[in-house]
């Protein structure tokens, strides 16, 4: 059963840094996208990044790039995402999730996710 366990949200202040884990029990994370959410209290779900696993090319949101990075580490069959620089506006529930490659040959920004961690809170307050 594929399953995706979130750890190292918390509350830190603006400047400050977070990373974020997921980790794959069940499956590899090989052959999978990898991408990164937040959905802030009445706002509608943002993607942040992804992450091609062929190739490692990683993709930004605006609102994130050169603050935050994706990565993965495939023997701790592990996703992160370091998060620099926080603001509070980056406040929010954060969710990784993934979606099998063979099911969609077009990269990782444009599609569904299938699979979804449980979710991690991060507060950015003075």
């Amino acid at each position: 059963q594929l399953q995706l366990a979130q750890s190292g949200g918390g509350i830190v202040q603006p400047g400050e840094s977070l990373r974020l884990s997921c980790a794959a029990s069940g499956f590899t994370l090989e052959g999978y996208y990898l991408g990164w959410f937040r959905q802030a209290p009445g706002k509608e779900r943002e993607k942040l990044s992804c992450l091609n696993d062929l190739d490692d090319t990683a993709y930004y949101a605006d609102s994130v790039k050169g603050r935050f990075t994706i990565s993965r580490d495939n023997v701790r069959n592990t996703a992160y995402l370091q998060m620099n620089s926080l603001k509070p506006e980056d406040t929010a529930t954060y969710y990784c999730a993934i979606r099998f490659r063979a099911e969609w040959p077009y990269g990782c920004w444009s599609l569904n996710y299938d699979n979804w961690g449980q979710g991690s809170q991060v507060t950015v307050s003075p």
